[in-house]
């Protein structure tokens, strides 16, 4: 891969005849900044440009304050019976319809970052209190949340902090906190992380809160990452912060996240990133705002680059198709493909990329593409029916059926083979024999079906 120059890729996109703003940019931001685009989004994401559809998705769109008090009761419900099953089918629920999808889809990135599971915790209220924090701070600031997240309920059961006492400190905290959440491994040494534990003696729980205890709390000189004094565990956080690995280690995995998995994250690519987020005193908004207006970010580059995580395989089926279905079905669902949300595997989270993908994993990555499009009794297909919407947007005839299949789901972006064997398999799906009781209407309904799931089937349906 040639050379990226740093000051090109971070300089704003700009439409031009070599890098048209058209449908398929318009698609790749939906599928990093949300979780996909319905047909809507993607037209008039082309008429509005990308400055005004990028503002969109920063801001969120009209009615998010409706949908806040439909979250607020749907919380209340979780924690009332302490349902984990629920606050599953809750996410998923506010991520399918949200009015603010990149808030949403950068909660999911700081749930993995911040790797917290409900199988330690057991405690739906303070998973959700997670949640909502990591919501919270979804656009802002990262000092913030780094520093409330060492008094986060659910982080002090899951890393052992409320264990940690006076000349018995846990080192379970002080250890993440610099490898896996600010500076990343190679940036501290173990006396460090001995010394930082000492910092975060004292905190507890009481009446689902952080409490702080002064008489179990180390009062006494630490020295960490080179810097002395009696501190305490807000101290900590920002001698990390202060440290220059730091707002490299963010932003590569934003980079990630965001932008590519399979684009080296050069040091030299990342240090004009790193030195705007150190200067906007951890302004983690402006950081992906910056990326996703970037030049880099709507470049061949990083076009089709990340493999989909479960989550976003299946709500990009599910949102695009304008689905209404049940989340607590679809949370199982991807329990078996291996995102169960609040359920991390470790601390360091789920492995991304290449890792999604096995002979297992695409068999039911297929399979659950065939209940969601289908209409069988089943608790996902129910109101996700691809032969519904080209009903509503006036779809009939086997070419304008592919067309608007491939144009929703891939912007048009496959390789002609593949629109050739769809349009062959529609012409012959018409000479197949129907059940009697079925009308035409019904085999023309279920040929839709199929060929959307036939669309889903192709392998650049696995790619972000």
């Amino acid at each position: 891969m040639a050379e990226i120059d740093p000051h090109w890729a971070w300089e704003p996109y700009k439409p031009s005849s070599e890098s048209p703003w058209d449908l398929r940019k318009v698609g790749h931001l939906y599928r990093r900044a949300g979780f996909s685009a319905k047909w809507t989004e993607l037209e008039a994401g082309v008429k509005a440009g990308p400055d005004e559809t990028i503002d969109l998705l920063l801001k969120g769109g009209p009615g998010e304050e409706s949908f806040e008090s439909l979250r607020r009761s749907l919380a209340k419900s979780a924690i009332l019976s302490n349902d984990d099953q629920q606050l599953r089918a809750g996410w998923l629920y506010w991520m399918l319809y949200s009015r603010h999808p990149l808030r949403e889809k950068l909660t999911l990135f700081w749930h993995n970052h911040f790797a917290t599971s409900n199988s330690k915790v057991q405690n739906v209220s303070f998973m959700l209190g997670q949640y909502e924090l990591m919501q919270r701070y979804a656009l802002g600031s990262f000092r913030d949340l780094l520093d409330q997240m060492s008094k986060d309920p659910a982080m002090m059961v899951w890393l052992d902090t409320r264990e940690s006492k006076k000349g018995k400190p846990n080192e379970n905290y002080a250890r993440e906190v610099m490898e896996l959440f600010s500076l990343g491994i190679g940036h501290y040494t173990e006396k460090d992380i001995r010394e930082a534990a000492r910092a975060f003696t004292g905190w507890d729980i009481d009446d689902g809160k952080a409490v702080f205890d002064p008489n179990q709390h180390d009062d006494t000189e630490k020295t960490v990452l080179g810097r002395k004094g009696k501190w305490q565990g807000e101290d900590i956080i920002r001698i990390c912060l202060e440290q220059k690995s730091c707002p490299s280690f963010i932003a590569g995995k934003l980079f990630r996240f965001l932008i590519s998995e399979s684009i080296p994250a050069a040091p030299e690519l990342l240090e004009p990133l790193a030195d705007r987020f150190r200067k906007s005193d951890y302004d983690f908004g402006m950081l992906v705002e910056t990326m996703l207006r970037s030049n880099l970010f709507f470049s061949p580059a990083a076009y089709r680059t990340r493999i989909k995580s479960p989550v976003e395989f299946v709500l990009g089926i599910v949102r695009p198709l304008e689905g209404r279905i049940g989340t607590p079905a679809l949370a199982t669902s991807l329990q078996s493909l291996g995102q169960d949300l609040f359920h991390p595997p470790s601390v360091k989270g789920w492995d991304d990329g290449p890792a999604w993908l096995n002979g297992q994993t695409l068999l039911l990555r297929q399979n659950l593409a065939l209940a969601l499009t289908s209409t069988e009794e089943n608790r996902l297909s129910r109101g996700a029916d691809p032969a519904a919407l080209v009903e509503k947007l006036g779809k009939q005839s086997d070419q304008e059926l592919v067309d608007f299949f491939l144009r929703l789901f891939y912007q048009d972006d496959v390789p002609s083979e593949s629109r050739t064997r769809l349009l062959e398999y529609q012409k012959k799906a018409h000479g197949q024999a129907k059940p009697k009781h079925w009308t035409d209407k019904d085999a023309a309904d279920q040929r839709v079906r199929t060929l959307c799931h036939l669309v889903l089937t192709l392998p650049e349906f696995q790619l972000a």
